[in-house]
């Protein structure tokens, strides 16, 4: 998966599902910093890209930082005058959790079917049991499917709200 932002997809079918129990700040947050990781190693032109953090243990670690981000962040709220984007000043704790832990695994599975120099079960296996199953194309439209769908859930929930 090349671009971070197609993961968001997932996210958003995740959040509209539970809207309440998942945050869809947290899930992206959590994708983005996992994303980090292969970006700093293609800039460098180091190879494999997917590491650490594309494991479930990495991810582990990735949730875990996310989930204390933004700990930090709701605790200083109320001292800072930054605009309340997404309702973030908001947010609760287990809603966050619960976000970056699916933003977390799901990026290692969805990386893993289609990024070769993936290893997620790492450092316990070198093989990726996910490579292959689903091919670059089924996984753009896997996303952009959970995207609409997600986004029809959320927009009809709003319209019955008013």
């Amino acid at each position: 998966m090349p671009f971070t932002p197609f993961h968001f997809g997932a996210g958003a079918a995740f959040h509209a599902a539970s809207p309440r129990r998942v945050s869809f700040l947290a899930f992206c947050a959590c994708n983005v910093i996992t994303d980090v990781e292969p970006l700093y190693y293609m800039l460098s032109h180091q190879y494999p890209v997917h590491r650490f953090l594309h494991t479930f243990v990495g991810a582990n670690v990735s949730w875990v930082v996310t989930l204390l981000l933004f700990l930090v962040a709701i605790r200083i709220a109320p001292l800072v005058s930054f605009p309340n984007w997404f309702g973030w000043k908001t947010l609760q704790p287990v809603p966050v959790g619960i976000g970056a832990a699916l933003g977390s695994y799901s990026h290692v599975v969805l990386d893993g079917l289609t990024h070769q120099d993936m290893r997620p079960l790492a450092p316990f296996s070198d093989s990726n049991p996910f490579l292959g199953r689903a091919t670059d194309g089924e996984v753009y439209v896997f996303c952009l499917a959970a995207a609409l769908v997600g986004i029809i859930i959320i927009g009809v929930r709003r319209r019955a709200q008013r």
